[in-house]
């Protein structure tokens, strides 16, 4: 309602002394509301910082209710101050996965798990989480952002698997289709072997090497092979694989406690430090005794019975051959863990794979270089493609006078006999062999256009390995040695960077010298670069000081592939498209073939697979 001045007033015909009265009651009345006014006024005010109060107080109780006050800083909110965007990731690599939050746990040493005891399908029962999904699978509650829709569900069925797969189509989660599940063993299949460390092998103290994750101790100074590349060097022994591969997989940015979202299930069994211990023994049984035990214990739980261990998988940082014993003599090498039936359903991780069989993948022998940021990389990659390469070809071996199959005696007298060749000659395991020194093989490849690798006691060797970090280009003389083994990490065009010289050639005295020389300066220069972009991919970077990286190592390629063979298979399965069919003679042979191309059609290394 509208508020007049006393001089707005309309005239009125009452009597003067009415309007006088009526004035006065006038004015008595605005001084009422003004009165009035003021007070509500005040009221306001006081309300207002009451709400404010309240507000402020019930928001401090959501924060705490959070978690923010929790845990080791209890009633502590922290507020960090924002920051600009990163800057776009380098062009030569892809950024990798910075989860968002979720209810699962992202990092967890030890993942809980069902029951060790859990006996077959009949016997076993689900657990209360299990359960409590099942009692309330018609009253789900909506779905959160980053977790899989129902739609999705449907779409896969019924499979115990079909979460996983319905999570791998969820654009909105950054790790839907990549989730790892870590199986939680008891010590005595991983841990307790690294306190007996003084006992793992013979001839060495391998307490050196499995100090700092794996990686052994710190080198320094490096006699200028790896100077002025700051840390990152290590004295890593070539069979610590297991425990390296172990300690980065605690650290991956999607791991999960819920196996139903998982892409793929982890076994962390030290294997090769296992079999290391007993391989020159006439103990057969020692050899077989974990194996049979971890054997026995994965094929009673839940998560094997999803799909038979099919996606189960492991890691052992030895060769093949020391795992796949066929009979039970006391001279029989090695123990018969990939061959239980257990073992053939799962991925073996292993440095050389079999030719024949299609249970286990190569992946590359730890080096020595384990860069711990993207800067201390791409500065390696910078120096080894601007040195000075004073030799033609290098090679560090030794003559083997009893293997029939050897080269490496050829090579060392054509060594020998050129003046542009870099000879090292290794001697006996222990200190006085150079070949044993990462620094020492090191400033040997950098001098080096090309690296001999020939096969030496195994087909595959780890110097092939360190001639790459070295930006040398490697030149092999059987196609066991890389191509048919690292085919996750390597090009299936081996000539794009390395030289193919096969072995009857070089017994029947062909000049490796001459070979080399006829590579054109254009193509050393493609191959050298090819070299060293592959460096990343064969190097098995320390994960410990930084939360991401734009550049994918060993174990990234390694993880990833296992995912996609595993997301694969189940894909087929759900929709009822049938398994591909493999002869495992053929295992070499297959990640070669272009499309279009079958096993049994001819291959120019048939012979020396057959």
């Amino acid at each position: 309602m509208k508020r007049h001045n006393a001089g707005e007033l309309p005239l009125s015909s009452a009597p003067a002394g009415d309007g006088i009265k009526q004035v006065a009651e006038k004015e008595e009345t605005e001084d009422k509301m003004d009165k009035y006014d003021k007070g509500r006024i005040r009221c306001s005010r006081l309300c207002f910082l009451f709400a404010l109060a309240a507000t402020v107080s019930i928001l401090a109780r959501h924060c705490y209710d959070a978690g923010l006050g929790r845990g080791g800083n209890a009633g502590v909110v922290r507020i960090e101050a924002a920051h600009a965007p990163p800057p776009p990731p380098s062009v030569r690599q892809e950024r990798k996965i910075v989860p968002i939050a979720r209810r699962e746990s992202q990092v967890s040493d030890r993942s809980p798990s069902a029951p060790a005891d859990a006996g077959d399908d009949a016997s076993w029962k689900p657990s209360a989480s299990e359960s409590a999904r099942s009692d309330d699978k018609d009253k789900a509650p909506p779905k959160e952002k980053g977790s899989p829709s129902a739609s999705h569900g449907n779409k896969y069925g019924g499979h115990p698997f079909a979460r996983a797969l319905a999570a791998a189509d969820n654009r909105d989660d950054l790790c839907g289709g990549q989730y790892i599940y870590v199986l939680d063993l008891t010590a005595r299949f991983n841990k307790d072997m690294v306190q007996i460390c003084d006992r793992l092998s013979l001839w060495t103290d391998m307490c050196r090497y499995t100090t700092n994750g794996g990686f052994g101790p710190l080198l320094r100074g490096g006699k200028g092979a790896f100077q002025g590349t700051g840390t990152g060097w290590y004295d890593t022994d070539e069979h610590a694989l297991d425990i390296i591969f172990h300690e980065r997989i605690k650290r991956y940015e999607c791991l999960t406690d819920d196996t139903s979202l998982a892409a793929a299930v982890f076994v962390p069994f030290y294997a090769g430090l296992d079999v290391a211990r007993h391989l020159w023994g006439n103990n057969v049984s020692a050899r077989d005794e974990l194996a049979l035990d971890l054997a026995g214990l994965l094929t009673k739980r839940p998560e094997w019975r999803a799909m038979g261990g099919r996606d189960h998988f492991f890691v052992a940082g030895r060769t093949t051959w020391d795992f796949r014993r066929k009979a039970d003599g006391q001279s029989e090498w090695g123990s018969k863990l990939l061959n239980l039936p257990a073992a053939k359903n799962m991925t073996a991780l292993v440095v050389e794979a079999s030719p024949w069989h299609l249970n286990d993948v190569a992946i590359p022998y730890p080096t020595a270089f384990h860069p711990a940021s993207d800067e201390d990389l791409f500065f390696w990659q910078d120096r080894v493609r601007a040195l000075n390469r004073t030799y033609l070809f290098s090679f560090a071996g030794m003559a083997r006078p009893g293997d029939a199959k050897s080269i490496e005696g050829h090579l060392v007298d054509q060594c020998k006999a050129s003046p542009v060749c870099s000879l090292m000659e290794c001697s006996t395991t222990g200190p006085d062999n150079k070949c044993e020194s990462p620094a020492t093989v090191m400033k040997l490849f950098q001098s080096s256009t090309f690296c001999l690798l020939p096969r030496g006691g195994t087909d595959t060797r780890r110097p092939a390995f360190d001639a790459v970090l070295a930006g040398c280009i490697p030149v092999f003389f059987h196609p066991s040695s890389a191509y048919v083994q690292y085919s996750w990490f390597l090009p299936k065009s081996h000539t794009d960077y390395s030289v193919y010289i096969p072995e009857e050639d070089v017994r029947k005295n062909a000049s490796v010298e001459e070979r080399l020389r006829k590579v054109s300066p254009e193509m050393v220069r493609t191959m050298r670069d090819t070299v060293v972009r592959l460096i990343p991919s064969v190097t098995y970077s320390d994960a410990t000081s930084r939360l991401e990286t734009t550049v994918k190592d060993a174990f990234d390629i390694a993880v990833t592939a296992v995912i996609n063979k595993v997301t694969k298979l189940r894909r087929g399965i759900a929709e009822g498209r049938p398994e591909e069919e493999k002869q495992e003679r053929y295992s070499w042979k297959y990640p070669l073939l272009a499309e279009g191309q079958k096993a049994e059609d001819p291959h120019e290394w048939d012979p020396l697979f057959n």
